[in-house]
């Protein structure tokens, strides 16, 4: 085999091996995802993607119809579907949708969340606790 060759082969690996390592994961949001659940109108949605390599998380949350301004958004867990958990990872400046941002993740937090184990909360001063929810799934 030429060297060009042998470089192409290398080549083509890297750029296929180079999108396994990102996940998109997504999340739907509403009150009755919430626990206990919520009478909220408000719904959103959230595209996610997990760079393996940079151990990186990046969002886009897009939510609409809350009973009020969000006060304060976060990635909670690790949780299953139905149980709440502690703030895992801030969503800042939620205050306005849509919430773009990134974070980059513990071995730890990355485990859980693409172990479905991560959910998003949207809160608003009239549901401190959360008005709208959304498991993340891939």
């Amino acid at each position: 085999m030429n060297k060009t060759v042998i470089a192409a082969i290398v080549l083509g690996a890297v750029a296929f091996a180079s999108p396994a390592s990102a996940e998109k994961l997504k999340a739907t949001l509403d009150g009755k995802s919430e626990v206990p659940a919520t009478t909220s109108s408000g719904t959103g949605t959230a595209d996610l993607n997990y760079d393996a390599a940079s151990k990186k998380l990046s969002w886009t949350v897009t939510y609409s119809g809350l009973s009020g301004p969000a006060t304060a958004a976060h990635f909670h867990g690790p949780a299953e579907v139905g149980k709440n958990a502690g703030v895992a990872v801030a969503i800042p400046n939620a205050a306005a949708s849509p919430v773009k941002g990134e974070a980059t993740l513990t071995d730890a937090q990355a485990a859980d969340l693409l172990g479905g184990k991560y959910y998003i909360n949207i809160h608003t001063a009239a549901n401190p606790g959360g008005e709208i929810r959304g498991q993340v799934t891939k």
